[in-house]
């Protein structure tokens, strides 16, 4: 299990950020996949900004941009509100089945 599945389990949101080149690397590794070096792990908000969502049968999907330019597609926990694009959303759970990782956001 990596790092980011380990903090994800805990409830925390990690990037690894290159020690070298200073990039955030995404989807997370351990080494930078533009120069190869090793990584930091940092923290991010979990808060962001819903890009663009769909609808099947009662159940909503989006991407949300996130810290660091980070794209995130995960169900919609359905609220009241119908989402416009936009809204500000937070991730509010994270579920790893074997190399999977699923998000679930919540409307605020």
């Amino acid at each position: 299990m990596t790092k980011f599945e380990n903090e994800l389990k805990k409830g925390n949101f990690v990037v690894s950020n290159c020690i070298k080149c200073n990039q955030i690397v995404w989807p997370p590794s351990e080494i930078c996949n533009k120069c190869f070096s090793a990584v930091k792990w940092k923290e991010i908000s979990m808060d962001g900004i819903l890009l663009e969502f769909s609808k099947k049968d009662d159940m909503f999907f989006g991407i949300g941009k996130f810290a660091e330019n980070i794209r995130i597609m995960g169900k919609l926990k359905n609220n009241v509100k119908e989402p416009k694009i936009g809204n500000k959303i937070k991730l509010t759970n994270f579920e790893i089945h074997g190399n999977e990782q699923h998000f679930m956001m919540e409307l605020l």
